[in-house]
C-alpha cells in the first residue's frame, strides 16, 4: 500500500497535466498545480535553509577545514535575512501611515532601511562577485578551447576553422575582413541552429520517455525504491 498509493497519485496527476493541454475545462488543475508548486517550493527553501545552517554550524563547532568561511556564510545569511525583513517592515510601516514624516519613528525606520538596504547589498556585493566568477570562467574556457581546437582530426579541424571565423566575426576587427561577417552569420544560422534543434529534440524525447516511465511506475527511484 505504501508503494501503490504514491504511484496512483503520480499517474493520475501526470494524466491530468497531459490532458489539460488538450482539454480546456481541465485548466483548473494546471492552475492549482502551479499554486501547490509555489507552496512546496517555499517549504523546500525553508528545509534548505535549515540544512545550510546545520551544515555550517557543524563545521564551525568541529573546526573542520575552512570553518572560518562557514562563519562568514552564516553571518551573511543572517545579515541578508535582517535586511529583507527590516526593509519590508519599514515599507509596511510607511505605507500604512504609522510613521509621521520627519518624526523620530520615521527617522528610526529610515535609518534601519539605510543600514540594511537589500538593494545596495545586491548591487555592491552580489554583482561584483558574479562578475569576478565569470571573469575567472573566461580563463577556463580559453584553456578548454586550446585543448579542443587542436587540428589532429578532420572534425577537430572543422571545429577550429568554424570557431576562428565566429570569433573574428564577433570582434570589431572581423568586420573589416571581407566575407567574415557573412560567414559568421551563416555558421550561426544554419549549422549551429540545426545542431541546437537536434539537441532540443533529443532533450524533448528524453523528457517524454522519463515522464512516461515515472507515470507508469517503471522509474521508482524518487520513492526510494531501487527495484
Amino acid at each position: 500500500m505504501r508503494r501503490q498509493v504514491p504511484l496512483v497519485i503520480c499517474f493520475v496527476a501526470g494524466v491530468l497535466m497531459l490532458a489539460q493541454s488538450f482539454v480546456p475545462p481541465l485548466n483548473w488543475f494546471y492552475t492549482n498545480a502551479l499554486a501547490w508548486a509555489r507552496i512546496i517550493s517555499c517549504i523546500a527553501v525553508f528545509i534548505g535553509l535549515i540544512s545550510l545552517v546545520r551544515l555550517h554550524a557543524t563545521k564551525v563547532r568541529r573546526r573542520a577545514a575552512d570553518w572560518k568561511f562557514s562563519i562568514i556564510t552564516l553571518l551573511a545569511l543572517l545579515y541578508m535575512m535582517l535586511a529583507g525583513l527590516l526593509t519590508r517592515y519599514g515599507v509596511f510601516v510607511k505605507l500604512h501611515g504609522q510613521c509621521v514624516p520627519g518624526s523620530m519613528g520615521d527617522k528610526i525606520v529610515t535609518g534601519f532601511q539605510n543600514a540594511f538596504n537589500f538593494q545596495d547589498i545586491f548591487l555592491n556585493i552580489q554583482i561584483p562577485v558574479q562578475a569576478t566568477m565569470f571573469s575567472l570562467l573566461a580563463f577556463y574556457i580559453a584553456s578548454a578551447a586550446f585543448r579542443a581546437f587542436r587540428a589532429r582530426t578532420f572534425e577537430a579541424t572543422l571545429l577550429l576553422v568554424a570557431a576562428t571565423i565566429v570569433m573574428l566575426g564577433r570582434v570589431p576587427v572581423g568586420h573589416y575582413i571581407w566575407g567574415v561577417p557573412q560567414a559568421t552569420a551563416w555558421i550561426l544560422d544554419v549549422p549551429n541552429t540545426a545542431a541546437k534543434r537536434g539537441i532540443m529534440i533529443g532533450i524533448g524525447l528524453g523528457m517524454t520517455s522519463t515522464a512516461l516511465k515515472i507515470m507508469l511506475g517503471i522509474e521508482r527511484t524518487y520513492l526510494g525504491i531501487k527495484d
